[in-house]
């Protein structure tokens, strides 16, 4: 199955659940896009002291995960793209959804 996952909050427990989720899914044999949107591309700044967004998220990367962010949003929030959220555009975004067999978007 190919998962599209995208992914609009910076609230560390949601970003490590989803990237927990996404991280099931490679090991379980599906690919997984991810599209980092809005507040999404603050996710691998993120620190916790209970949940650790960076860490599932540097595993998902390594283990063959796709991550795209939106450039727009990285430039309203001036930062700038990364191994971790390379700037990508709509139509990346839409062409994850048009791709997906299944669609998950974590607000």
């Amino acid at each position: 199955m190919q998962l599209g996952l995208i992914l609009e909050t910076n609230d560390p427990e949601r970003v490590w659940n989803a990237f927990r989720l996404a991280n099931t899914a490679l090991e379980s044999g599906h690919s997984v896009e991810t599209f980092l949107l809005g507040d999404g591309v603050d996710a691998p700044d993120l620190d916790h002291e209970k949940f650790n967004p960076h860490g599932v998220m540097r595993k998902y990367a390594n283990d063959g995960g796709t991550l795209l962010a939106c450039g727009t949003c990285l430039d309203s929030r001036d930062i700038e793209p990364d191994e971790l959220r390379p700037r990508s555009t709509m139509d990346d975004c839409l062409r994850v959804v048009e791709d997906a067999d299944k669609v998950l978007t974590i607000g």
